[in-house]
């Protein structure tokens, strides 16, 4: 049997192999035909003589044409933007409907105690809709989308597997780490620096998930974040096609989902640290991803049900809504780091002409205080004297939610506010800015620090 290979122009996703694919198996001779789009080859198989006409005829008779394709920068096609605009039209609607609903102010009754596994089941429910979901919803959905795209004729079941896979790696990433975690205590308090690096990267990775499906930019379409090669022998990864998706790293997707910054999941890994037993670590931290996985797996499963032309506006939909989430976690993660920028952002917005000083002077001591809840710090801009200390009374009014994961990179603090009553004292050192944040960079504030 002989092979010969045909460059073909227009291809853009596995829609177009299939359409391609099935007339070049009705020339005659034709034994097989392997097409990919990110290459923009077609490999047919044959016994006889093959005629190039009848390729060329069988290929323009699918809708496209044999020649090299160039991939541009940006998209030339009209249709392109008008879909693009009407995707944004209904992201914008769908955010605007839920945010009027509370859909982003979920958190979770304070007075319950962590100790009750049912009750942080409750809280994984609840934090697999909220806030988690910026971060961990963004991941799944991108996954999730791009696995159903790639494979337009794979059942409904099937491509509910890139979810399932996703969220048994996060479980059991959760039962590992907590049994860690309980077993060693606050090893695993990672630095504001070292979360802000991880979300920023997170969010890079989203980023080219969500502008690959908005099929604006052809030039991206073979860029892709793969695990190194020789991991990928390791796991038994064997060809391209796998690396592109595969279940194993749908499942270490989820599993590195631990390291996330999240107000919910902080709060109950604090918890599982002061158990000092690797046993309830375990149990709590692997409860908590249960509770979760509902939540993401109504997120991811949407690309499993829906077909047709409905299903190329859904891609790129999802492809505008996860754009979003990743411009946002990466401005999250430049907060975390205490990004200069951000800093002078946050100064020129809260600054105004005549700087008069927050709380009360007591014996020498600059006393401001501040309420945390569910929808974060009030209030949240303070002006105080450089060289003076400051005793910094925090009132928690819910424990479990992202607000109460409190950071401060420019004084490398960060504490999982208990409820009540929490005191920071610090001496500005500089006149400047001091920001601070949820453990996300969600909700913000700032001390302005004057002479």
């Amino acid at each position: 049997m002989d092979k010969q290979i045909f460059l073909i122009k227009g291809m853009h996703c596995r829609s177009c192999e299939i359409l391609i694919e099935e007339e070049l198996l009705r020339i005659p001779g034709v034994k097989n035909a392997r097409v990919n789009h990110k290459t923009s080859t077609a490999e047919i198989h044959y016994e006889t003589a093959l005629d190039a006409d009848m390729v060329e005829a069988s290929v323009q008779k699918a809708g496209y044409s044999l020649g090299q394709s160039k991939k541009d920068i940006i998209s030339k096609n009209p249709t392109d933007y008008r879909d693009l605009g009407i995707s944004i039209l209904a992201v914008l609607g769908l955010f605007f409907i839920s945010k009027s609903f509370g859909g982003f102010n979920l958190s979770f009754d304070s007075g319950k105690s962590l100790g009750s596994l049912p009750v942080v089941f409750l809280i994984g429910l609840t934090a697999g809709v909220s806030t988690c979901t910026a971060l961990v919803g963004g991941l799944v959905l991108g996954t999730s989308v791009k696995f159903a795209k790639s494979r337009p004729q794979a059942s409904t079941l099937e491509k509910l597997k890139p979810q399932f896979y996703f969220n048994f790696g996060r479980i059991i990433s959760y039962i590992f780490f907590g049994a860690v975690i309980g077993y060693v205590g606050g090893i695993f308090q990672l630095s504001p620096i070292f979360l802000g690096a991880v979300t920023i990267f997170v969010g890079l990775v989203m980023l080219l998930l969500g502008l690959q499906l908005t099929e604006m930019f052809p030039i991206l379409k073979n860029v892709s974040f793969t695990i190194p090669t020789w991991v990928s022998k390791k796991l038994g990864i064997k060809n391209k096609r796998e690396q592109e998706y595969s279940h194993t790293n749908a499942a270490l997707l989820g599993a590195i989902t631990f390291f996330l910054p999240c107000g919910f999941t902080q709060a109950i890994q604090i918890y599982a640290m002061t158990t000092g037993d690797p046993l309830v670590g375990a149990l709590t931290l692997g409860t908590f991803a249960v509770g979760t996985a509902p939540g993401l797996l109504g997120i991811g499963g949407l690309s499993s049900i829906i077909k047709g032309n409905l299903a190329k506006m859904f891609f790129k939909s999802s492809g505008v809504a996860i754009v979003g989430l990743a411009i946002f976690n990466i401005f999250n993660g430049l907060n975390l780091t205490g990004n200069p920028i951000i800093g002078a952002l946050e100064t020129k917005n809260t600054r105004s002409d005549t700087q008069e000083i927050s709380g009360k002077n007591v014996n020498g001591i600059q006393v401001i205080k501040m309420d945390q809840n569910s929808n974060g710090y009030t209030p949240s801009t303070f002006t105080v004297k450089v060289g003076i200390p400051v005793r910094w009374e925090v009132e928690s009014k819910s424990s479990y939610t992202c607000a109460s994961s409190l950071s401060v990179p420019k004084l490398n603090y960060r504490k999982v506010l208990s409820q009540g009553q929490n005191i920071i004292e610090f001496t500005p050192t500089e006149v400047g800015s001091i920001s601070f944040s949820c453990s996300m960079g969600m909700f913000r504030g700032v001390f302005n620090v004057i002479d």
